[in-house]
């Protein structure tokens, strides 16, 4: 985990106007906004590295509601998508999603076939390790 954070923290992109990292009471107000518990690994990404832009991949974040990569916001579109309502988006690639199962475990929701694909990560930290920093 640390050695992913010490990746993203190196690989983060300067943009105008910089990301802020959400405090415990911001995911207590967003897991209300969603009815439905944050995991604590993601609790953790979010918590340490959700300020971090890199790459062609956008994963959520949840201290600015007007942006496009506000959690509520992509869960509401992921869902109204078919993605089953347990599984919270953390990225949204094209039409797929990349969500976390309530155990931790990352999953890709493929939006052409409507399924969970076979794919999976164990931890949101392996799947940005193995696809976010690899995008």
């Amino acid at each position: 985990m640390e050695e992913v954070i010490e990746q993203l923290r190196e690989a983060n992109e300067p943009v105008p106007v910089p990301l802020e990292l959400p405090d415990e009471d911001q995911l207590v107000e967003i897991e209300e906004q969603l009815f439905i518990n944050i995991p604590f690994v993601f609790k953790e990404y979010l918590l340490t590295v959700s300020d971090v832009v890199y790459g062609s991949l956008e994963p959520v974040t949840v201290t600015d509601p007007q942006s496009h990569t506000y959690l509520p916001e992509v869960a509401a579109n992921a869902w109204d998508s078919g993605v089953p309502r347990d599984l919270i988006p953390i990225c949204q690639d094209g039409d797929d999603y990349y969500c976390v199962e309530e155990d931790g475990t990352v999953v890709l929701w493929s939006g052409e076939e409507e399924i969970v694909t076979e794919e999976s990560w164990e931890s949101v930290w392996h799947w940005a390790r193995d696809v976010w920093l690899e995008s």
